[in-house]
């Protein structure tokens, strides 16, 4: 029989096992220790109800597996105290093994082992991992709260999780940048829509994660990993905040307040399966947030509800968002038909359970979607170039490009470009003007963790199409989670006019008991 691979040797205790079974499991554990994902895969059972489980995700199917395995960022760094052992007949085998991390706090690990042809392998398996202080994926600071709230109104049983970008008075922000964060100096104040949510009755659980600058919208940050997409595991949690939805996803938080330029908002959202809103350009005040692109740049924030949704709009939006815009639902066929092929026909299917009439893509549209991209780099460069430039080394490789690119615009090239977008903004408006856009939040379905850079970037290419057109017009827009291909999350986004947040949300609210009643 193999040794074990820890220095002292665990307590074994329950029935006595198979020489093979334990020279399986102590494979498997060295598997673990490693991130051997080929050994890992060789240790799970092969086919379609292999079952591996954990507090917050349940992950079916050896391929399945296999890509969340392969989708780590945190190896596990415990030791193996104990194994017991239950025998299940001749072929099966029940195994916990009680595991220690080196600040001594436990868990447990139970697989269900069968012996087939090639070997003993496991058919099932959960982990409970020992506490940890901190996902650093999701959560660069956390507390308990690490802010409590100020008031006691509608929001006195809700939890915050931050994007850091938001000032909270005592805590650097840290943009989703070590240096950057190791560098800033603590915030004297407090940014005014945190405060508000505070003054609600919010606490603050933690300051969440994000794409660098919050230039991204796969929320795959190289540089303090990536957070889990609980509602799929193996696929990317989208971006830029990214971890204020896998805190609300994962249950940690009932709010996840975030910005969105491009879709940092609508993304994450659809990509987990919550409701996430940006709101009018300019109705919500940006003080205290770090900017990327303040042409575009605009509060939101995901929930795992809409009742939930609306109570903050409540709060933060008051009576400014209350015009209404009731002249129907429309959809246009150039946008829809931007998406996948699954995902355009279920956006059609609602359409027309809500009774929408089509619209023609203006012919404009890709100048638009270039001019758009255009002045986004030129802000975003303004906003931290020369903060880049002093620290060459600090972002990550595709951030980096993407301001790389924007450096090279030229004031100009920026001025003729906003030109543009300041004329789609009109003709938009004018376009959707009392009525209500719908279209695909993402013009794919979450993207997998595996997947290369370019898949990534032409996914991401394809689903900025989508959102921008809010941002251009700088209009309100809901993701809503109506909308499920092949067992994946897939959002329904309504755009509507300006200023009309709260009316919107309650659209959506009305629309969704229609689809799913």
């Amino acid at each position: 029989m193999q040794t074990h691979p820890h220095g002292q040797a665990p307590q074994l205790t329950g029935d006595l096992a198979p020489s093979a079974l334990l020279d399986a499991f102590w494979d498997y554990d060295r598997a673990l220790l490693a991130n051997d994902v080929a050994a890992l895969d060789e240790s799970f059972l092969p086919g379609e109800h292999t079952v591996r489980g954990d507090g917050t995700t349940l992950v079916l199917g050896h391929t399945a597996i296999s890509d969340f395995r392969a989708s780590r960022t945190l190896v596990p760094t415990r030791r193996v105290c104990s194994v017991h052992v239950q025998l299940v007949g001749d072929h099966s085998a029940l195994l916990i093994a009680e595991v220690v991390s080196a600040t001594g706090t436990t868990g447990m690990q139970t697989q269900l082992w069968r012996r087939i042809e090639q070997g003993w392998k496991v058919s099932a398996a959960h982990v409970t991992a020992p506490a940890a202080a901190l996902d650093r994926s999701v959560w660069r600071v956390v507390g308990a709260p690490l802010v409590p709230g100020t008031g006691s109104g509608v929001l006195a049983a809700d939890t915050i999780a931050v994007k850091d970008l938001f000032a909270v008075a005592g805590q650097v922000i840290g943009a989703g940048v070590p240096q950057f964060a190791a560098e800033a100096t603590p915030e004297t104040t407090t940014a005014p829509v945190v405060a508000a949510l505070l003054a609600a009755g919010a606490s603050i659980t933690g300051l969440a994660q994000t794409d660098q600058f919050a230039y991204g919208i796969a929320g795959t940050n190289p540089l303090y990993g990536t957070p889990l997409n609980p509602a799929a595991p193996t696929r990317i949690p989208g971006g830029s905040s990214s971890g204020s939805a896998s805190a609300v996803a994962r249950g940690w938080s009932s709010i996840g307040l975030g910005t969105d330029t491009a879709g940092s908002i609508r993304i994450p959202a659809a990509s987990q399966g919550l409701w996430g809103i940006r709101t009018s350009h300019g109705l919500l005040p940006v003080e205290g947030v770090l900017a990327l692109a303040p042409s575009f740049d605009a509060v939101g924030w995901v929930t795992r509800d809409a009742e939930t949704l609306a109570r903050v709009a409540g709060v933060l939006v008051g009576e400014t968002g209350t015009a209404t815009a009731d002249d129907g639902f429309v959809t246009i066929a150039g946008l829809t038909g931007l998406a996948s092929a699954a995902l355009g026909a279920a956006v059609e299917s609602a359409a027309a359970r809500l009774g929408a009439a089509s619209l023609t893509l203006p012919a404009e549209f890709e100048e638009w979607f270039t001019a758009f991209r255009t002045v986004q780099a030129f802000e975003a460069w303004q906003c931290h170039g020369n903060w880049i430039t002093g620290h060459p080394n600090a972002l990550g490789a595709d951030v980096a490009g993407r301001f790389r690119d924007a450096s090279a615009i030229t004031g100009p090239e920026a001025r003729a470009a906003r030109a543009v977008v300041d004329s789609a903004r009109r003709s938009i408006r004018e376009l959707l003007a009392g009525r209500t856009l719908l279209l695909p939040t993402m013009a794919t379905l979450p993207t997998p963790l595996r997947a290369t850079a370019g898949t990534i970037a032409a996914d991401r290419a394809s689903t900025l199409r989508l959102t921008s057109l809010a941002s251009i017009a700088g209009l309100p827009a809901v993701s809503a989670p109506l909308l499920a291909v092949d067992g994946l999350p897939a959002g329904l986004c309504f755009v509507g006019q300006d200023r009309t947040d709260l009316h919107l949300i309650a659209t959506a609210r009305r629309s969704a008991e229609q689809l799913t009643g």
